[in-house]
């Protein structure tokens, strides 16, 4: 066998450190090459502007002397400058494979920041790649993220590398610095400086292994394609924050620190409990501390939507403890009109938090967060694949670590378990957590809701249904309806067909051609619009994961709300909407479902209950304020402060009126100076069209941390679901008080909107003492979501309870049927 040596290396990476004053230097020395001294210069010149740039500039003397030896054109001078600071040295040969060793200089970290590194290219194979750094020490510290959940936020890059090993020694991260005005790839001069950034989140003394490639497959065998290097990280000092509220009392706080390349800090990627790696920003208490690299960052500031959001620039030190000042200011205080703010339906695990290495996170960590952004109550809801971990932080009464304007409550979602198939549930103010005959585990749960509502409700509970759109898919409906009807077998549907279903608009207006048949391609057109529309009378498939059983249960008396602001809102409302023209009192909250639905913050979805004017949160007064509807729905941009009809504000009394006539309506409106663009807030435009406008589940666009200045709103009077009185707004943080007058022919509901940013809870007007019944069509409608439902899932509820459910289902149906024929034609 004969062995054949490679060639010398023709290509040498070397990484070097700019070193602390009077370090000492490793004894390796590093090979001084051939190359044409002007683009060496040209190359050089840049170096020093981007080390300038990253605030770790070249001593003056340093540069005086690369500045002379550019002008010259001395290429071994300039190499001899630099050289001294080498880490590491990097060879590539003409078959594309790299060699690294130790170089001469010092290996000094600083924690909690990047260091930047040279990297020397001599390049005699003239490959123009792109240059690539890793480490096995690199990479996040955490994994079980949902990558569902991540793709409908856009944020797969924090799936990427997971420490699905446990390896607790993920202290690193290492970048190219790539940005002008360096260049992303080599340039093919046989000799050129890049830089580098490392960064350690730990302190002392540690070894990590640095590798270089130019593609798969370059490095050299025998691990000679990495080199390890035991670095001494000097230990970062902790800042402390001294956060205050708008009135001077201590605080929290959102907080987000970035550096002039936009990297947020700490690194997501190194996060963990009270830190979420899939939030830019973090949230600290006054007198906390964070980890921050030395130098200048900005900080962002704030603390919700009713906050102004705030940024200044901060100095970092290196070597002296510092306090920084965070100094909080509102644009508005909902509590100064009796309304205190909450988000039900709140997540400690599961989603997109991480299984490892914990599943799920403490009361005290969601505690910050919902503090942080301002809620007056959290409420924590333990769901299927963290059931038997988080269930040991539920109490009947608040969690020991809320505080008086700050509370935090455990209860629960069926959800991954029991009924969810015919729609998950949020159950609050729960006493007991374990549902009769279930030992405290998910089995043994029913498999329709009505009975796990009826439960909640027996032991003082509110119930609801979360993330409540229930969608359209206008060409299958369309299918639908030609296989329901179509008693002739025509493919197509007759004027006497559809008297036996409920079409989502007039015949007349859907038969385009005037032929008397409604065919497929009309259809599905016509539903195509009305899904854009609110109300509207297109059947969802009922097929879904959230407010499928909302028809039935609210029938039986046993479901409080509807949730809503996290889903698209047209199909939120709609439903509901068709249940208030029914008779039915079915209320309005708000929440965010973090993170499944939204994993940027708490409270993106808010409700806003009236207390009165209290010092401390009764949550079980609060919860029944979600019940009687004393309460408005917002994203916390938009505020319905004051809302009355008749002189009733929603929740109290209901408007009395001998016969027909009209109301006055007054209220007092706000939205907010500043408003993140984003389909989320009506303030970008969904590709799928209206339809789709409020949703926070999935962006619909490319993510931006863009604001959107002033404008208008459309404040709107509904009632019934049609809207009888508009008004623009402008959106400049101040109260503005409106007035209405609004007619009343028969018994209805009144409430107040701004599409798709916030909703009033109803006031009903009752004439001549007789019962709302709106709609025909609403009545039909929910009769027709019943009957779908029945047929898609009815074999998901287990068989021994399948009886009870059908007559439950066929009750339902019923009610709505008679509700329908007493409904004014």
């Amino acid at each position: 066998m004969v062995l054949r040596l490679l060639p010398a290396a023709l290509l040498t990476v070397l990484l070097l450190v700019i070193p602390a004053k009077n370090s000492l230097l490793a004894a390796e020395s590093v090979e001084v090459v051939d190359v044409e001294g002007q683009p060496l210069g040209a190359n050089v010149k840049r170096l020093i502007s981007a080390l300038d740039y990253l605030g770790a500039p070249l001593s003056d003397e340093l540069v005086q002397k690369l500045t002379v030896a550019s002008e010259q054109r001395n290429a071994r001078q300039i190499q001899k400058l630099l050289d001294p600071e080498v880490l590491c040295v990097v060879s590539l040969n003409p078959e594309v494979r790299t060699k690294v060793a130790r170089g001469p200089a010092q290996a000094v970290l600083q924690q909690g920041g990047f260091t930047p590194f040279l990297i020397k290219v001599i390049n005699q194979s003239t490959v123009t790649r792109q240059l690539q750094i890793s480490s096995p020490q690199a990479g996040a510290v955490y994994s079980g993220a949902a990558l569902n959940s991540l793709k409908r936020q856009a944020q797969t890059e924090l799936n990427q590398n997971e420490n699905k090993q446990s390896a607790s020694d993920r202290f690193l991260e290492v970048e190219l610095f790539q940005a002008s005005p360096m260049t992303v790839r080599l340039s093919g001069l046989e000799c050129e400086y890049v830089l580098a950034l490392i960064y350690c989140h730990e302190s002392g003394k540690r070894e990590a292994t640095l590798g270089f490639d130019v593609g798969a497959g370059t490095q050299d065998i025998g691990f000679r394609g990495e080199v390890p290097i035991l670095f001494t990280v000097k230990k970062a000092i902790p800042v402390k924050l001294a956060i205050r509220d708008f009135d001077g009392k201590p605080t929290a706080a959102r907080l987000q620190f970035r550096d002039q390349q936009k990297r947020v800090y700490p690194l997501q990627a190194k996060r963990l409990a009270p830190d979420f790696f899939f939030q830019p920003q973090i949230y600290r208490q006054d007198g906390e501390t964070v980890l921050l690299p030395a130098g200048e960052l900005e900080m962002e500031y704030s603390r919700g939507p009713e906050y102004q959001r705030l940024t200044r620039k901060i100095s970092v030190s290196a070597s002296e403890p510092q306090t920084v000042e965070v100094n909080l200011q509102r644009w508005l205080n909902p509590r100064d009109y009796g309304f205190y703010s909450g988000d039900h339906h709140i997540h400690a695990a599961g989603c997109a938090h991480y299984d490892n290495p914990t599943k799920g996170v403490t009361p005290l960590d969601m505690f910050k967060q919902v503090k942080g952004e301002g809620l007056n109550v959290g409420c924590v809801l333990t769901w299927g694949p963290c059931f038997d971990v988080q269930r040991q932080f539920f109490s009947s009464s608040a969690d020991r670590v809320s505080e008086p304007l700050t509370i935090l409550k455990y209860d629960l979602e069926i959800s991954g378990f029991g009924s969810a198939a015919l729609g998950h549930v949020c159950l609050l103010n729960l006493q007991n957590q374990t549902y009769p005959g279930t030992l405290g585990t998910v089995k043994g749960w029913p498999s329709w809701t009505v009975p796990v509502l009826r439960w909640c409700k027996e032991q003082g509970g509110v119930t609801g249904y979360p993330h409540s759109a229930l969608r359209v898919n206008p060409p299958q409906a369309a299918i639908r309806m030609i296989n329901d009807l179509d008693r002739d077998q025509s493919e197509s549907i007759n004027a006497d067909e559809a008297g036996q279903g409920l079409l989502p608009k007039t015949f007349a207006s859907i038969d385009e051609d005037g032929d008397g048949q409604l065919n497929e391609q009309e259809l599905t057109r016509a539903l195509e619009q009305s899904a854009d529309e609110l109300p509207n009378l297109a059947v969802p498939e009922m097929n879904g994961g959230g407010a499928m059983e909302i028809c039935v249960s609210t029938a039986e008396g046993v479901c409080d709300f509807v949730s809503a602001m996290d889903t698209e809102r047209i199909p939120e409302w709609n439903t509901w909407y068709h249940i208030l023209n029914c008779g039915y009192p079915l209320k309005v909250s708000g929440e965010t479902d973090f993170p499944c639905m939204s994993s940027r913050r708490v409270g993106q979805g808010r409700v806003y209950v009236n207390l009165g004017d209290v010092d401390e949160v009764d949550f079980p007064e609060w919860c029944r304020g979600i019940q009687q509807g004393r309460s408005y729905v917002s994203d916390g941009y938009a505020h319905a402060l004051e809302f009355q009809v008749g002189g009733q504000s929603p929740g109290f009394e209901e408007v009395q009126l001998k016969e027909p006539g009209k109301v006055e309506v007054t209220a007092k409106v706000a939205f907010a100076s500043e408003t993140p663009r984003a389909v989320a807030y009506g303030l970008l435009d969904p590709p799928e069209g209206k339809r789709a406008v409020g949703d926070t589940r999935v962006l619909h666009a490319p993510r931006n941390s863009e604001y959107v200045t002033g404008g208008e709103r459309l404040v709107e009077i509904v009632r019934n679901g049609e809207v009888v009185a508009r008004k623009k707004v402008p959106a400049d943080g101040q109260v503005h008080d409106l007035k209405f007058t609004v007619p009343v022919s028969q018994s209805s509901w009144i409430a107040l909107r701004q599409f798709p940013q916030l909703h009033t809870n109803p006031v009903n007007v009752i004439v001549d003492q007789r019962p709302i019944r709106a709609s025909r069509e609403s009545a039909l409608w929910c009769a027709e979501t019943i009957k779908l439902l029945w047929k898609n899932r009815h074999q998901k509820i287990a068989e021994r309870e399948r009886p009870a459910a059908e007559e439950t289902y066929q009750r339902a149906i019923q009610s709505y049927l008679k509700r329908a024929q007493e409904a004014t034609p």
